[in-house]
């Protein structure tokens, strides 16, 4: 499909206006194309060979309108850092429409960076390079990794000036989700009491992210059921891989239960549960660790904003279900890491407790440890070099290999099956810098290494073992802020 001939449409704007305003991209200047993601691009039916194409770097940058584009910000509202704001939006994005693919369902553009909307507050409507580079990328590396999550199509840089702390240049990203509804949506007409626009959300989002429940009779029960069920999955993908959002305000929470809204994330360097990449969470609200809690704590707002549609005491039954829900994948997803073919909470939590506690304390780089641990064979050499203090690293494996005598298993299959659970490679946050410092200077070729290795983290990608080993120590556990 040529761009020119893309068919949008608006479900979203179905909804009652206060869900939404229209509003029209401002485009930047002197822009050029940074990268396009060819796989999405076949995901949505478009012709690659127009990724190259100036129509696509105008669509970047919200200039081409094609046939049913009708441009809007979304209204939500949301707990940031646990305190209740009102009214939140869309500050900097701009929704250009929804495409309808055969294999996908419906799939809705988002511009990032495209201009001011209503709900910009004091913001420019803006994103920087820096930040523009880091979503683009960590999507397709989450998406790569098979977590849920938004992703991008492309990155549109420019000369354009925005300033932050500095001045810096202007980017786009044109994001793509099955789903913008966020938590913070349902709790913007709740706390506004305006219930007739809340439950007509209700009623899209199922529609959109659980059609199996829309001729439901208690369809408003059974989408906090579904959406409960989703966030716990996702919190043990985190936990298990290692990462940290470091931001996850109730708006920053996807009803369709997708990693959204990249901004100070990090992955792990050295395991360190306590750690915390978001320098403006001086509390530790969302530190590695807490985000479970974190998790269960946004669901709870969640269900206060569906309680006009729905008793408060048959929801809480529902979020009881979380802690056990939470655990049983996590526990599945590092079994899995570490190649058992069955686990139980009974046989292997000790197992596991007594992993994290030696990874805690010998500084050992968190995914170098469980691909190093993918080839273990008996022959502990590889994996004692990785760490500082032998002992504790012995004594765990000393464990291992009792528990791995249960297992029925060969080793070389233990193997294959753990290559396709430790990813070899994660973007560290050195590595996004090193692809931003060039980018800068106009070089993106980094760009498109990490963009090729975060599509398939599980490959050996010869050539580029450099970021497969631990992050160098003055690059480690670095903090970011929320610009962009």
């Amino acid at each position: 499909m040529k761009l020119n001939d893309i068919k949008l449409t608006n479900p979203y704007l179905s909804l009652p206006e206060e869900c939404y305003t229209r509003v029209e991209a401002s485009p930047l200047k002197n822009t050029f194309l940074i990268h396009a993601n060819e796989k999405l691009a076949q995901m949505l039916d478009i012709d690659v060979n127009e990724l190259n194409s100036d129509d696509f770097v105008k669509l970047l940058n919200g200039e081409l309108q094609t046939e049913g584009s009708d441009t809007f910000a979304m209204c939500y509202a949301g707990h940031q850092f646990g305190h209740f704001v009102p009214r939140l939006g869309d500050g900097r994005a701009i929704n250009i429409g929804t495409i309808s693919t055969p294999m996908y369902g419906e799939q809705h553009l988002q511009l990032k960076g495209a201009g001011q909307t209503r709900y910009s507050r004091s913001g420019d409507g803006r994103a920087v390079l820096r930040s523009s580079i880091r979503e683009y990328l960590m999507s397709e590396a989450m998406f790569g990794l098979g977590i849920e999550t938004t992703r991008a199509l492309g990155l549109l840089g420019s000369n354009h000036r925005v300033y932050r702390e500095n001045w810096e240049k202007g980017a786009i990203v044109l994001r793509v989700s099955p789903s913008w509804v966020r938590f913070g949506t349902f709790e913007y007409f709740s706390h506004k009491k305006r219930y007739k626009e809340l439950e007509a959300l209700a009623d899209y989002a199922i529609a959109e992210s659980y059609p199996h429940l829309v001729d439901e009779p208690n369809k408003y029960l059974h989408i906090f059921t579904e959406v409960v069920g989703k966030t716990a999955i996702l919190m043990a993908q985190w936990q298990a891989v290692g990462f940290n959002h470091g931001v996850m305000n109730t708006d920053n929470m996807s009803i369709a239960g997708l990693t959204i809204d990249y901004g100070p994330y990090a992955f792990l360097d050295d395991y360190d549960f306590q750690y915390i990449c978001n320098h403006t969470d001086s509390g530790g609200r969302y530190s590695f660790g807490n985000q479970p809690n974190i998790g269960e704590w946004n669901l709870r707002a969640l269900m206060l904003a569906l309680s006009p549609l729905v008793s408060s005491e048959r929801l809480e039954k529902i979020l009881e279900h979380y802690p056990r829900l939470y655990t049983e994948r996590y526990l599945y997803l590092m079994g899995k890491k570490l190649g058992l073919k069955s686990v139980t909470q009974e046989k292997d939590l000790d197992l596991f407790k007594h992993l994290l506690g030696m990874l805690q304390g010998i500084n050992v780089d968190y995914t170098l440890f469980f691909r190093t641990l993918s080839h273990y064979d008996g022959d502990r050499t590889a994996l004692l070099k990785i760490g500082l203090y032998h002992k504790p690293m012995n004594d765990w494996l000393d464990s291992y290999d009792d528990r791995l005598k249960e297992e029925t298993t060969t080793t070389e299959e233990r193997h294959t099956s753990m290559f396709q659970n430790n990813p070899k490679y994660v973007l560290k946050n050195y590595m996004l810098q090193e692809a931003i410092d060039s980018a800068e200077n106009g070089d993106y070729t980094i760009v498109d290494n990490l963009f090729k290795i975060a599509q398939d983290p599980y490959l050996e990608h010869e050539g580029f073992e450099r970021w497969a080993g631990a992050t160098p120590d003055e690059f480690k556990n670095k903090k970011l802020s929320c610009s962009s």
